[in-house]
């Protein structure tokens, strides 16, 4: 097949087809925008010969402090994991017409092989548009914000661009990711011409050993932070030793939790199906036990939103505790003087970064809500041709969403205060020793008299375990939840028009 006519295919279809092609391109734009401005962050120059001077065009300390800007950079990556979330629901959207469609073409002629790439490259070539228009946002956007204020400095670092190799691997890099992607899901799937089946299909449903891997995790990571208690500078292997079990520690925590969902799903619907007597409970009971890892794919961004709040949350608490120690010490030395609220301001940023992950999570949400719907569309006409009333068949949606969303968010919370607790637990300041003049101004200005004048104030050395941030974690809780719920109301929306009846002859 010659790469026209596969071009061409890959981009035919129907209005479900194009509706995935555009939000797989949305998603990839995202993407290719948090990416492009965390590689912006990173190529903000360093003054030569002083690593610790700061960048005085900027007007925000993130960008002006040298110090600040690898977690900024971080902050930014991180938005990249629910946008691909969302690019995988968004994959997943009117998957049995486009398993039929395939089914056609290997009834035509094609080979297992061709069909393949036809998919890969309608997924590449849809990514690939959206980090092009990502890179042209970019690049708009760097004109647009580029407005000194009054004393010359710049909110973002619109003089600077990401170097070129960076910037042509986010652009090329990720369409290919998505392409691969694609090849690797389609790895355990047979299209014949008579359609299209996945091989070694699940009979008993998933084990609790997803437990075990959230455990090792933590341990890791708790290991971690007992390690760096004896750390004193020395042993560069020691340093990589704490970045394997930090990184890997908090990674398999967060895939635990992730895959830990489909445990949850089979275990509510078991737990449904024995104890509920209504027909929307027992309807979502059954589709909870049939594809109990629907949780894990639904649910994955939205989780790991929740992670990082909640390690936020602790991190906030801490810093919000040092603050008030600090407060605490200069005024016991006798000065007025507050503490370095700095941190606290920097955590708002982050609070809104984490907000702008779930409001990701939950557009994934909702792609995946309205998959479900229309892909069953033919079940659900038959079951209100039958005599079941549509608001059943919603109360059962609700039913099987939100279940498994209480626990799986729950857990995650859970999760992310331990593994912040591991990292920022207790906070220390040490003894303290402050100069005062008691003298009046003019007295104290002058270097002669100064000395007469002049006491020395010390302060104790202080020692506190930061609270757990209930209040905050539940804010969090409560929002994932409310997010889950608004996405299933938006997409019950779509319920009418999938149970018609003219759906019944859909093939």
């Amino acid at each position: 097949m010659r790469a026209a006519a596969l071009l061409r295919l890959a981009l035919a279809g129907t209005r479900t087809d194009t509706a995935r092609v555009l939000l797989t391109g949305l998603s990839a734009a995202l993407a290719a925008l948090a990416a492009l401005a965390a590689l912006t962050v990173l190529a903000i120059p360093e003054p030569v010969g002083d690593p610790y001077a700061q960048a005085e065009q900027y007007g925000n300390a993130l960008l002006r402090e040298p110090g600040l800007r690898g977690g900024t950079a971080f902050a930014l990556l991180l938005l990249v994991i629910p946008v691909l979330a969302l690019a995988a629901q968004c994959a997943r959207l009117g998957a049995p017409a486009r398993d039929r469609r395939l089914a056609a073409l290997r009834l035509a002629g094609a080979t297992p092989g061709q069909v393949t790439r036809l998919a890969m490259l309608e997924t590449g070539v849809a990514s690939l548009l959206g980090t092009l228009g990502g890179l042209g946002l970019y690049l708009g956007a760097r004109v647009l914000l580029d407005r000194p204020d009054d004393r010359g400095r710049l909110a973002f670092p619109t003089d600077v661009l990401p170097w070129p190799g960076p910037l042509a691997a986010v652009v090329l890099g990720l369409p290919l990711v998505a392409a691969l992607a694609t090849a690797l899901m389609l790895r355990r799937v047979t299209t014949s011409p008579l359609g299209v089946t996945r091989r070694a299909a699940r009979e008993r449903g998933p084990g609790p050993w997803a437990g075990v891997v959230i455990a090792s995790g933590l341990v890791a990571f708790a290991a971690g932070g007992r390690v760096l208690l004896s750390y004193d500078g020395s042993s560069e292997a020691t340093v990589w030793l704490l970045g394997v079990l930090y990184v890997g520690g908090g990674l398999a925590a967060m895939v635990g939790v992730v895959l830990g969902a489909g445990w949850i799903s089979h275990t509510t619907g078991r737990l449904l199906h024995r104890y509920a007597r209504r027909p929307a409970a027992l309807l979502a009971a059954g589709r909870l036990m049939a594809d109990p890892w629907a949780g894990s794919r639904t649910f994955a961004a939205l989780l790991a939103a929740v992670i990082f709040g909640a390690g936020a949350a602790v991190l906030r608490a801490y810093f919000a505790l040092q603050d008030q120690l600090a407060r605490e010490q200069n005024r016991l030395s006798g000065v007025d003087a507050g503490g370095n609220p700095f941190y606290l301001a920097t955590m708002d940023l982050v609070d809104l970064a984490i907000a702008v992950a779930v409001a990701i999570a939950a557009a994934g949400l909702l792609v995946a809500v309205v998959e479900g719907i229309v892909a069953r569309r033919r079940a659900y006409a038959a079951l209100v041709a039958t005599g079941v009333p549509r608001a059943t068949i919603a109360r059962s949606i609700v039913w099987q969403s939100t279940l498994p969303a209480v626990p799986a968010i729950l857990t995650a919370l859970a999760v992310g205060t331990f593994l912040g607790r591991a990292l920022f637990g207790d906070v220390s300041r040490s003894v303290t020793s402050t100069e005062i003049c008691d003298a009046s101004a003019e007295l104290c200005a002058d270097p002669v008299t100064r000395q007469q004048y002049t006491r020395i104030v010390y302060g104790p050395e202080v020692r506190r375990t930061a609270d757990v941030p209930l209040e905050h974690l539940a804010l969090l809780g409560a929002g994932a939840l409310a997010a889950v719920l608004l996405t299933v109301a938006v997409g019950l929306l779509f319920l009418r028009a999938s149970t018609a009846v003219e759906e019944l002859r859909t093939t």
